[in-house]
C-alpha cells in the first residue's frame, strides 16, 4: 500500500501537472470505485484542478465549486499520468481522468478491488476521511510520545493504526523500528523516555529520506514504479537477507496477509521472535536466538 512517501510523491507530481487545469472528462471503467453518489460524478467535469492534500493515506483533488475528489488506493491501486496523444489500456484501468496536458490513470493490480474514489461537496464533507492520526513529520515529541502512549499495543501495531499515526504503514513502519532499534512487538507502556525519544527520531528521519529519495527518483516524471519493497531497504521485504547493519539475517513474523520483518540482533537483543503459524509446527525446534539460524 502506497504510505506517506509515495503518497507526497503522487501529490507533488499531481500538484505540478493539474493545478489550474480543468478535468475535462472522467470515465469509469469499473463502476464499482466510486463509493458516493452525491454530487454525481459529472459534477466534477470541467471544474479547474485548485489544490491537492493528503489525508493520511488518501490523496485528495480539490476542484473548483468546493468539491473534492478523494482517492484511497489501498493496497495494489496506483496512478499513471499519460501525456496527451498517449494512452494506457489494460483490465487493470479502472477509471480515467483526463485533462489538457494528458490522462490520470486510476489502476489496480489482481482480482481484489479495493481502490475507492469519493466526490464530495465541501469541507465539512472531508472529515469522514480523517482517522485522526498525528502526523508526525508536523508534530514535536511530547505530543508524539502521549499519542503513542494513549493505547496499550505493541510498536508495530500502534505505528501503523491509522488513528494513533497517520501515513504509516506495514513497509515503513518496519524501517522505523530498524532504525530505532526496537523490537516490533515491544509495548507502547513498557516503553522507556529514551526509547520514545529514539522512536520519534527514528520515524522522522526514515520518512523525511525516504521521501527525498523517492523525490531525486522521479525527478520531473510522474512516480509509475511504487512499491512497498526496495532493495534498499533495510530489512522490508529482505527476510532472509543481511542486516545492512549487523550482517545477521533478516527475519520475519508472519500473520493473515502481512509480515513483520526485522534484524533480531539490532532490535530484539538477538531473541528470535515467535512467528504464530511455523513456531507451532517447529514447536522445540524453534530457534531461540539469532544464533541457531546463522
Amino acid at each position: 500500500m502506497p504510505e506517506l512517501p509515495d503518497v507526497v510523491l503522487y501529490l507533488e507530481r499531481l500538484d505540478a501537472l493539474l493545478r489550474g487545469e480543468p478535468l475535462e472528462r472522467i470515465e469509469l471503467r469499473h463502476p464499482f470505485v466510486l463509493r458516493s453518489v452525491e454530487p454525481p460524478l459529472a459534477a466534477a467535469v470541467g471544474r479547474r484542478v485548485l489544490s491537492t492534500r493528503r489525508l493520511g493515506k488518501r490523496l485528495v483533488l480539490g476542484l473548483e465549486d468546493d468539491l473534492f475528489l478523494v482517492l484511497h488506493l489501498m493496497i495494489a491501486g496506483r496512478l499513471r499520468w499519460r501525456s496527451a496523444g498517449k494512452k494506457l489500456a489494460g483490465r487493470m484501468v479502472l477509471a480515467t481522468f483526463g485533462f489538457p496536458r494528458g490522462t490520470l490513470y486510476l489502476t489496480e493490480a489482481g482480482s481484489t478491488r479495493r481502490a475507492t474514489l469519493h466526490l464530495v461537496r465541501s469541507e465539512a464533507a472531508l472529515a469522514p476521511f480523517e482517522r485522526g492520526g498525528l502526523e508526525v513529520l508536523e508534530a514535536p515529541l511530547e505530543p508524539f510520545a502521549a499519542r503513542l502512549r494513549s493505547e496499550s499495543h505493541t510498536l508495530k501495531r500502534a505505528l501503523t493504526d491509522p488513528r494513533l499515526f497517520s501515513g504509516i504503514g506495514n513497509a515503513y513502519s518496519d524501517e522505523i523500528l530498524h532504525r530505532a532499534r526496537l523490537s516490533p512487538l515491544a509495548l507502547t507502556s513498557r516503553l522507556a523516555e529514551a526509547e520514545v525519544a529514539r522512536l520519534y527520531a527514528a520515524t522522522s528521519e526514515v520518512l523525511l529520506e525516504w521521501t527525498d529519495r523517492l523525490r531525486r527518483d522521479v525527478g520531473e516524471g510522474f512516480p509509475e514504479e511504487v512499491t512497498a519493497f526496495r532493495p534498499e531497504m533495510a530489512v522490508h521485504g529482505r527476510y532472509g537477507l543481511p542486516c545492512p547493519v549487523c550482517g545477521a539475517p533478516v527475519q520475519r513474523i508472519r500473520y493473515a496477509s502481512n509480515e513483520t520483518d526485522y534484524c533480531a540482533r539490532c532490535q530484539t537483543g538477538g531473541r528470535v521472535l515467535a512467528d504464530r503459524s511455523l513456531s507451532r509446527l517447529l514447536r522445540d525446534d524453534w530457534p531461540k536466538s539469532i544464533d541457531e539460524v546463522e
